[in-house]
């Protein structure tokens, strides 16, 4: 989760620019930060505990000295945030410094054996690895890359790592495992990072290193090769389409409210994705035995949206099965009849990726929507949709969730067409709907943004929630609760809203607030229903519904209308209003909906 940034450059010093870096890939984690550099044969490093602006002004990260330099910001693992735990980290020399992203599963062992010779001061996996890497250059007097190899033949666990050594001070070494890392080809200058927005100012030029790969970079050189064994890699350099504007807050107050506003846009390129990968996909699933969707967060609300519309329009069978739970789940019950659809907005999701190894290490077929060209899950898979959302900096995900909705409605549509569940016209009717969504989206903001935050100021101060939906709309319902939780600290909790009166209605006293989700489609005579019961204790009905559906708009206390929207498709534009009133839940409670204490945005840990 953590960002990491890593620059050596022939001419210039590297700290500022570091720092930009960092402040980049602050949604990665914002616990603690830090920068190390080499000049005159030493290290020189800044680092404390709190978000990179509150450093930066007590100990201008701008002002070290060199030009080579690598930089840091932490989402906590092992050890509390503080200063003594933030990166870099150091060995007892003061010679060797690394930045970190990921877990060191046997950290433990090596703190140990290491502890009988090396002094270790903060309580993070990360201290062993430059411990490590000086006890193999003092015994074997190698060089900083054949020490880094080494040290990583010793350590199990994931890893995104870059290293500088005072004795080689214009070389990063770098190295890859279960967690991102990027690198960037400048003119004189070269770069890495955890993620690609962190570089787009100053190259579009990448080479995406892959799992058990290494690295060793100067300016204008970079060598790759495996970790385990001497197996050089060719670098293949990726040219990034997104543009340095895409990653930047453009006059909105925050990148989460941005994202929100440029979901239209987003969607519109996403259902302009080439038709030709969308039925590679479709017939792969046709031609399933079993699938099985998977995914974590946001991305799993999505893929549970997408059972329901593979099921309503193609009749497909599948499941849908959150990462974390999908190997104790499937025991047993993959094999090659299987295709895996995973569903991850950063192609780095740790639980999905663990579920797609198994998945593909027992026969499967994977097949992966992602928004990040070249990302880990895109590289495992047999065929991957990239779903053109551009970057997305908040952690909430928003306009990720949406194209993710939209690429499965394509997908069903398609399968739809293969299967002949649907007829011709039926299918161009329905992709007409669907192209309509972008437009209803601006709409339904344009015309209920100001109701929205004015009920969200309302509300601000409630402690609890439910929100409530049947069919399709119970993910929507769940989607909203979770951004509630990550953003304003809300606690909230999702129903199905038949499932509402086997429990949650005990909680239900007057004025407690039951958001419905209640588009005009096969259940909505149910969900009236719903609503009428906890209208019966006084709760407070908040609804988002049709804008031509009077019925609920008289049974709610308050209502968000949304224009006709083809009921597969909901999802999609039933979900803004949840998004927003989110969002001004939270700036009404005083809190950074880009920055949610404890979480980050790539979630590359187990």
């Amino acid at each position: 989760m953590c960002g990491i940034v890593g620059i050596v450059d022939k001419d210039h010093p590297v700290s500022p620019i570091i720092h930009e870096a960092l402040q980049r890939l602050e949604y990665r984690g914002y616990d603690s930060a830090g920068i190390a550099t080499i000049y005159q044969n030493a290290i020189f490093m800044k680092k404390d505990k709190g978000k990179i602006k509150e450093i930066h002004e007590k100990l201008d990260l701008d002002k070290l000295p060199g030009t080579t330099g690598i930089g840091h910001t932490r989402w906590a693992t092992h050890g509390l945030p503080s200063r003594i735990n933030a990166h870099p980290h150091v060995d007892c020399t003061n010679k060797i410094a690394v930045v970190h992203n990921g877990i060191i599963e046997n950290f433990l062992d090596l703190r140990e054996e290491l502890g009988k010779r090396h002094t270790f001061v903060s309580e993070t996996d990360t201290e062993i690895i430059p411990h490590l890497i000086e006890e193999i250059i003092t015994k074997t007097k190698c060089d900083l890359r054949t020490a880094t190899k080494r040290a990583l033949q010793k350590i199990r666990g994931n890893y995104a790592l870059v290293i500088i050594y005072v004795k080689e001070p214009h070389k990063l070494v770098v190295a890859r495992n279960g967690s991102p890392l990027v690198i960037g080809i400048g003119e004189k200058v070269d770069y890495c990072a955890s993620d690609i927005p962190a570089l787009l100012p100053f190259t579009r030029k990448v080479v995406l290193l892959n799992d058990g790969e290494m690295a060793t970079i100067q300016c204008d050189e970079i060598s790759i090769e495996t970790i385990n064994g001497a197996v050089a890699v060719e670098p293949k350099i990726f040219d990034v389409p997104w543009t340095p504007e895409m990653a930047q807050k453009g006059g909105y107050p925050h990148f989460m409210l941005k994202e929100i506003h440029e979901q239209p846009h987003a969607l519109n390129g996403t259902l302009m994705i080439r038709p030709e990968i969308i039925d590679q996909i479709a017939k792969v699933l046709n031609d399933s035995e079993k699938v099985y969707i998977t995914a974590a967060g946001t991305s799993n609300h999505a893929g549970l949206a997408g059972k329901y519309m593979l099921s309503k329009l193609s009749a497909l069978r599948s499941q849908a099965i959150t990462s974390s739970e999908f190997q104790e789940s499937t025991v047993n019950l993959i094999d090659d009849g299987t295709t895996i659809l995973a569903i991850s907005q950063s192609g780095e999701t740790a639980d999905t990726l663990n579920a797609v190894k198994f998945a593909k290490s027992n026969g499967a077929r994977i097949v992966s929507i992602t928004n990040v060209m070249g990302s880990t899950i895109s590289r495992l898979s047999d065929l991957t949709l990239y779903t053109q959302a551009g970057p997305e900096i908040g952690v909430a995900a928003t306009k990720t969730f949406i194209v993710q909705l939209a690429s499965l409605a394509l997908i069903s549509l398609q399968l739809a067409d293969i299967i002949g569940k649907l007829n011709g016209s039926e299918i161009e009717q329905f992709r007409e709907e669907l192209l309509q969504t972008p437009r209803i989206i601006e709409k339904t903001i344009k015309k209920q943004e100001s109701l929205i935050r004015d009920i969200a100021y309302e509300h601000a101060n409630k402690q609890n929630f439910l929100f409530l939906g049947r069919g399709i709309s119970t993910a929507t319902a769940m989607e909203g609760s979770l951004k509630l939780k990550e953003v304003a600290y809300i606690h909230s909790e999702a129903y199905p809203a038949g499932e509402s009166k086997h429990g949650a209605i005990a909680l239900i006293e007057p004025g407690f607030p039951v958001v419905f989700v209640t588009p005009p489609d096969e259940t909505h005579e149910k969900i009236i229903g719903n609503i009428m019961e906890m209208k019966a204790r006084e709760a407070t009905i908040m609804s988002i519904a049709d804008e031509q559906d009077y019925e609920i708009q008289k049974l709610s206390d308050k209502t968000i209308g949304i224009p006709q929207t083809p009921t597969p498709f909901s999802p999609i534009t039933y979900v803004i209003p949840l998004q927003l009133f989110a969002y001004y839940a939270a700036t009404k409670r005083g809190y950074d909906p880009d920055k949610p204490r404890n979480l980050a945005k790539s979630v590359t840990v187990l």
